[in-house]
């Protein structure tokens, strides 16, 4: 997996912010030293300087030592995620025609984008220019300005509302465990209707001790376990969708996907209702797509030569091609032995049951997936709090001291205890575990999510960042053709968000606050 010391912010110790550096000795080999000039100090290392040691890169850290298979890994275990169990539901509404076309649709634009982001990791040059390490280094140093702060509090809330829908995802996978024993035991004579209320809370547990932990790099092993886990339950969901399509000898659905009066958990679906749903499906595609904000990172970890960004190119088109094949696999089998009744969270609606033992070990998976997952996404936030915390209140013992606590076999044998940590990572599980009891909607939180990601950190600033790196001028056909392709990938961004927004209005008409059964 991706080393997350490249891409978390700086740790705080004791009240000093400690810059985080690649270990300078290896084989007792010194980096080489930064230039005295302040002018020249961001520039690029010359290799052909009589002092450049091969075990450094250009800008004086370790060589790094990823390559095209190991960035194309990255980036299909950063994609393939529990957005992939929406995606029979959302070809269920857009039909045989516009589901597989919609998801070829944005495998095209997350390509397309992730080919102009990758030339935004080195500023100025693409191959000698200085290298950008996280998605906001570059957009801070192509756009800089207000663009920044907008980009920071969109990728932040992204973060928010991701730690929501995995600790909805999760709770409803850890139920679904207990309803399968349940529907075995009774031989599908009883409905084992249960609350997700308890779930959602072990979850919340789970994720409060696991947040303790400083730095996530320090269980990088958890990151790989996470992997393997999110290829066993979209394995599993393919291979029972396959088996049973077999068992019903034909393909189920239609070719405009589900029809205006079918009944449904909400009532009959009515021509309003068909539209939000198909908006909705547009927003679960984007989040089960959803990696540009940690392409930056995943670059920074390939070597060179080749460049970069070429490297990038081959891996992007690589992984997307292997995911998009997968994902209409599991969407479009998924839809062949539902037709209009499938699920909106493939392997806990309850269109399979047997075999019971298999449902379990899937629905496992996802929730060790989703433990490792959100600690992921979640670490970079609460560390940008906690060095913005350690520089606001520089004197407070509260905030910055750090306290050595012996833990026998366990972070080196020192944990260090900081009491901001405690209390502050507590407090965002708490506040995310309560949202997702007050709103426990799967997809429609899916479809939210990807709404709101999709344009601006897909789209948005990789083509913004584009512009402003190759001087492209206004009103040349480049630069027409990129806004195009800005604008109607901002309208899919609002439809999608408005379908997801009448989702869950609709939902919330037969729903009561904590009181949700499955």
């Amino acid at each position: 997996m991706l080393p997350r010391s490249r891409t978390l912010p700086s740790r705080i110790y004791n009240g000093h912010v400690e810059e985080r550096q690649d270990i300078r000795h290896y084989l007792q080999v010194e980096a080489q030293p930064k230039p005295e000039n302040a002018d020249t100090a961001d520039q690029p290392i010359n290799p052909l300087q009589a002092n450049y040691s091969k075990c450094f890169d250009d800008d004086g850290k370790l060589k790094r030592t990823g390559t095209l298979w190991t960035a194309t890994s990255h980036i299909i275990t950063a994609v393939i995620g529990s957005g992939v169990l929406s995606l029979a539901w959302a070809v269920a509404q857009l039909g045989w025609v516009a589901g597989p076309l919609a998801m070829a649709l944005f495998a095209f634009v997350n390509l397309y984008t992730s080919n102009l982001l990758s030339l935004c990791y080195r500023s100025g040059d693409s191959v000698t220019g200085s290298r950008n390490y996280t998605y906001m280094d570059a957009v801070k140093k192509n756009l800089g300005g207000r663009k920044v702060k907008l980009c920071g509090l969109i990728q932040y809330l992204n973060l928010f509302g991701i730690a929501i829908g995995y600790t909805i995802a999760a709770s409803v996978s850890m139920l679904a465990v207990k309803r399968s024993n349940c529907f075995h035991k009774t031989h599908k004579k009883s409905k084992c209707h249960m609350s997700s209320n308890g779930d959602m809370i072990t979850f919340g547990i789970i994720e409060i001790l696991f947040s303790q932990i400083p730095d996530f790099d320090q269980v990088w092993w958890l990151s790989i376990v996470a992997a393997v886990m999110s290829f066993t339950y979209s394995t599993v969901g393919l291979s029972l969708g396959i088996a049973k399509t077999a068992e019903n000898g034909r393909f189920q659905g239609s070719l405009t996907g589900i029809s205006i009066g079918t009944e449904s958990h909400a009532g009959l679906v009515t021509p309003n209702q068909k539209l939000w749903r198909t908006l909705q499906a547009l927003g679960a595609i984007a989040f089960a797509y959803s990696f540009s904000i940690i392409l930056i990172e995943i670059q920074d970890t390939v070597k060179s030569p080749p460049a970069e960004h070429k490297t990038m190119k081959k891996a992007t088109s690589i992984s997307i091609t292997v995911t998009t094949v997968f994902y209409i696999l599991c969407g479009c089998m998924g839809y062949a032995a539902f037709g209009d009744d499938a699920p909106s969270n493939l392997l806990t609606g309850f269109g399979f049951y047997d075999p019971y033992w298999l449902l379990d070990i899937a629905n496992i998976a996802i929730v060790v997936h989703l433990v490792g997952a959100y600690q992921v996404f979640c670490q970079p936030l609460f560390a940008f709090v906690e060095k913005w915390s350690a520089q606001r209140w520089s004197r407070s013992s509260f905030v910055t001291a750090e306290y050595d606590i012996s833990v026998p076999m366990v972070c080196g044998g020192v944990y260090r205890l900081n009491l901001f940590r405690v209390v502050w990572r507590s407090a965002f599980v708490v506040v995310t575990t309560v949202i997702s009891m007050l709103l426990p909607f799967f997809n429609d939180v899916v479809g939210l999510l990807g709404a709101l990601g999709f344009w601006p950190l897909t789209v948005y600033f990789p083509v913004e960042m584009y512009i402003a790196q190759k001087k492209i001028g206004r009103w040349t056909s480049r630069w027409v053709g990129l806004q195009i392709l800005s604008g109607a990938c901002l309208a899919v961004s609002v439809a999608a968000a408005v379908g997801s927004v009448a989702g869950v209005v609709l939902d919330l008409k037969t729903y009561k606050p904590f009181k949700t059964s499955y």
